[in-house]
């Protein structure tokens, strides 16, 4: 690269730094997006357009925008756009030049838990909550699509579109995002978790599902010292060991059935049965299961432990955020597998960017972080990303005016209701779309030459 082409390019990041983007800066740090580049000498692949860092950032602010066009984002970013504007061709190929490794390098080095033990909704008995379940995404119907990441299906026919599914890790406290895996739709959620897990921090409480409720996800968990509250299937084998005094009862669980039969290699765990008594509840007069390992009943009552395993459903409102506040397309851009990749830490990153400015909103109003609104943050940073300044000490005051605006986006107290798990949607009247409607062939004549009058 030319001196000149340095020059160009180092003025255009500086004025993209200095732009509409400067909210995205404060957390994905430029540093941080420099050391990268330069790591993997990205710099010297880069386009005087769209450099890598640009691209980058590109890539997480193009989910503030998930209706428009590649060209419209771009312009929504630069007060002052350069001398010739990138095309939709030329920002798909910046990204495919980056590639997924930057990203992800990013992504590791800038997400994390955001809360503290003084932060309302974080904590229990000094242990960070933290919850694990998994979720779809619809993908382009591109052939290396299908091919990578495969359909759902059932006995008649296939779904609408590719599927890649995705299983995290979030705290309950601030809805953040971070830890993920991204795999095939064929791929189960126990499987992955196996990884995931991996990431999760010293001196947790996890909530988890039924679907995660297996003897090697439990003991990773124990194994990492941290503890666990998850739902368990009613009909499985744990018989009662010790009855303590609220109700509930010591049992051990086994890698296998040759270890319960010698009663070897057990691990020592508290379950807790219960029902419901309010008939307008789902669940109602059903028996529900709980599996813990916090064993000391008169520390940890039966019915403070319940009421926390429902804490995991706030994994389903960050998970809602993303799929439907965050990503307004029924389906990601990319028709590669790699830009699949790609897409999915930047949407995550752009949640966790969201996250973040709500948390020092609500550290400023004095309230959880869940009481911010997401969808009233985003609009917020819609109308303010326009106004902000190019001048560093005023990009100082834009973005605590900011602060301010977001911590008065409060929601109101959550009211004590149930929402049947339903849907009410009208059939198409059209056909499904089949394999022979794939790959039409383009029509030979124009409609003018095709028309003929019936006499």
């Amino acid at each position: 690269m030319t001196h000149s082409a340095k020059s160009a390019q180092s003025k255009q990041d500086n004025l993209f730094d200095r732009e509409r983007i400067a909210c995205l800066t404060r957390v994905v740090s430029k540093s941080i997006l420099r050391e990268e580049v330069d790591r993997r000498k990205l710099q010297k692949r880069s386009s005087r357009k769209c450099s890598a860092a640009v691209t980058v950032l590109f890539v997480v602010a193009m989910w503030f925008h998930g209706n428009d066009r590649y060209t419209h984002v771009f312009r929504w970013l630069h007060r002052f756009l350069p001398a010739k504007m990138p095309s939709s061709s030329a920002l798909t190929q910046a990204r495919a030049r980056i590639g997924v490794g930057i990203l992800a390098a990013v992504f590791h080095r800038v997400v994390g838990c955001l809360c503290n033990i003084q932060t309302p909704d974080s904590f229990y008995a000094g242990r960070r909550l933290v919850a694990v379940d998994g979720f779809v995404l619809n993908l382009a119907d591109s052939d290396a699509n299908r091919q990578a990441f495969g359909r759902p299906k059932n006995g008649s026919s296939l779904g609408a579109y590719p599927q890649v599914r995705v299983v995290a890790l979030c705290e309950v406290g601030s809805h953040a995002f971070f830890s993920f895996l991204a795999k095939p739709f064929s791929c189960g959620e126990p499987t992955m978790a196996q990884r995931v897990y991996k990431d999760l921090p010293e001196n947790s409480l996890l909530l988890f599902d039924i679907n995660f409720c297996s003897y090697k996800l439990m003991k990773q968990v124990i194994d990492q010292k941290s503890d666990f509250v998850g739902r368990s299937k009613v009909n499985r084998c744990l018989p009662q060991r010790q009855i303590l005094s609220d109700g509930s009862y010591l049992s051990k669980i086994y890698a296998n059935d040759l270890d319960r039969s010698r009663d070897c290699n057990g691990q020592m765990i508290r379950v807790i049965e219960y029902t419901l008594d309010d008939p307008q509840r789902v669940g109602h007069e059903e028996k529900h299961r709980l599996v813990t390992t916090l064993l000391d009943e008169k520390e940890h009552p039966s019915e403070t432990l319940i009421m926390l395993y429902h804490e995991r459903w706030e994994e389903e409102l960050a998970i809602d955020e993303i799929k439907t506040h965050l990503r307004h397309a029924p389906k990601l851009r990319s028709h590669s597998p790699a830009g699949v990749i790609q897409e999915i830490y930047g949407l995550l990153l752009a949640h966790f960017v969201i996250r973040k400015i709500a948390v020092e909103a609500a550290a400023l109003a004095g309230v959880s972080p869940r009481r911010i609104s997401f969808v009233g943050t985003i609009n917020v940073l819609r109308v303010c990303l326009v106004e902000a300044p190019r001048s560093p000490r005023q990009q100082k005051i834009w973005y605590q005016n900011l602060i301010i605006e977001i911590s008065l986006q409060l929601v109101e107290p959550r009211r004590n209701r149930t929402n049947p798990r339903v849907i009410k949607k009208q059939q198409s009247k059209w056909s499904k779309k089949r394999e022979k409607h794939r790959k039409t062939q383009p029509l030979k004549l124009p409609f003018r030459d095709a028309i003929r009058i019936l006499t």
